[in-house]
């Protein structure tokens, strides 16, 4: 009779050393015995970098509760390619252990340093004096709006804008607020459309208080507003004495293709919102950033709507991690997006349009079925895209894609709309 430590070799793995798969066990057996040499490796190497035995523990279940990715590549085990949205990327290796090592407290109650240097850091690149962590970005637009209005106003936003299309009806159930929505050209109206929809001083009508301009414009195919553009409506704002608030969402694809900093950009707005888990790859939250009295008040609106979080280091640390290393590489995705509307640009069925491809999104036509049918077809081939209407698909290169993905998924569209 086989006893206590006997069994062990039999039945479950020894701590002491590594184990290879087969050996006639079963796929369920193999796989643990995977996880065990995985979970070996990974605490050799915090040994080697001296990572206490909590931090490890913490890095142990962010590999139970997610696979590990390097910068712009997808674990082996996957071979989906997912182009539905730029928030789907899975934080790298070194983002996570910066997450495990992160220095924490409650930022409920200002305590939590790591929340702080995001928020500081944020603040600098924005150019304002100070910035607020939330917990996505549809939060920061929202306490923008509530911040700037009071009920019974009314916002200027652009038909297709991230605010009045995607916020789940925000600014009237949060704030109390009507939207006037102005038609722009994917995404970006003028001065004279913004003053064609002022309403007379009449208490019969809304007051008018704040003007919102998305950059880039989600809807518009990550459309870039230019500087000129932004002034001109800047100017008619201010003529009429409206506060201005950008949803910078993706304000760092814009600094990127552009090359003009991200505070020239938010410099004629009163505040402006940015996201962490687009583009840059954080797996939570965005930043509210503006004039500290304004910042102190939307805090209060934060914790009113429950987004007060408690040790947010831990989320906050990989947002920072991301801040500083993943705003340069968007080119990488901007390339790829305009790689991807070349190739599909090219086949019959299809209609894209390279030129108006400026950051990581691509919108492109289906001709030869509803674009709903494609996407299906295409996810049986392992892509993964969104239909935004009957006949458009989205298409959003992100850190998980890398530019050999661009050709695979060119081929499996021109096979899918062949079929």
């Amino acid at each position: 009779m086989m006893r206590g430590n006997q069994r062990r070799s039999a039945n479950r793995p020894d701590p002491a050393r590594p184990w290879r798969a087969g050996m006639g066990r079963s796929p369920f057996q193999n796989s643990a015995w995977a996880y065990h040499n995985q979970r070996l490796r990974i605490m050799e190497s915090f040994s080697g970098r001296g990572l206490s035995w909590e931090n490890s523990l913490a890095f142990l279940l962010s590999i139970c509760l997610g696979s590990s990715h390097d910068a712009g590549m997808r674990d082996g085990t996957s071979a989906l390619i997912d182009l539905r949205s730029d928030t789907v990327t899975k934080p790298t290796p070194a983002m996570r252990e910066a997450m495990a090592r992160a220095e924490v407290g409650d930022d409920v109650f200002g305590d939590d340093p790591t929340v702080q240097e995001l928020e500081a850091e944020t603040a600098a690149l924005l150019g304002k004096e100070a910035a607020l962590y939330t917990a996505s970005g549809t939060m920061a637009n929202q306490l923008a709006v509530r911040g700037h209005t009071e009920p019974g106003d009314e916002i200027l936003v652009e038909a297709n804008a991230h605010i009045y299309y995607y916020e789940a009806g925000g600014p009237a159930a949060l704030s109390g607020v009507m939207c006037r929505c102005l038609n722009g050209q994917r995404g970006v109206f003028t001065g004279a459309d913004l003053e064609g929809a002022l309403r007379p001083a009449d208490p019969h009508f809304p007051r008018t208080r704040l003007v919102c301009v998305e950059n880039t414009h989600n809807r518009g195919g990550g459309k870039i507003w230019s500087l000129g553009q932004i002034k001109e409506v800047e100017t008619a704002a201010r003529k009429h004495g409206l506060q201005m608030h950008l949803d910078g969402a993706r304000l760092w694809n814009a600094s990127v293709a552009t090359g003009i900093p991200e505070r020239d950009f938010a410099a004629p707005f009163d505040t402006v919102s940015v996201c962490f888990s687009k583009g840059l790859g954080a797996p939570v939250g965005s930043a509210l950033g503006g004039p500290k009295s304004f910042i102190e008040r939307a805090r209060r609106f934060r914790k009113m709507l429950g987004g007060g979080m408690r040790q947010a280091g831990i989320i906050a640390a990989g947002a920072l991690f991301a801040l500083r290393h993943h705003r340069a590489r968007l080119a990488e995705d901007h390339a790829n997006a305009k790689a991807l509307a070349s190739g599909l640009a090219g086949l019959r069925g299809l209609e894209a349009d390279p030129a108006a491809v400026e950051t990581n999104l691509v919108r492109f036509r289906v001709l030869a079925m509803p674009a709903q049918q494609l996407v299906d077809r295409l996810k049986s081939r392992g892509i993964l895209v969104l239909a935004v209407s009957a006949d458009t698909i989205r298409a959003v290169t992100n850190l998980m894609v890398c530019a050999e993905d661009i050709g695979k998924v060119v081929a499996a569209a021109a096979e899918a709309v062949r079929r």
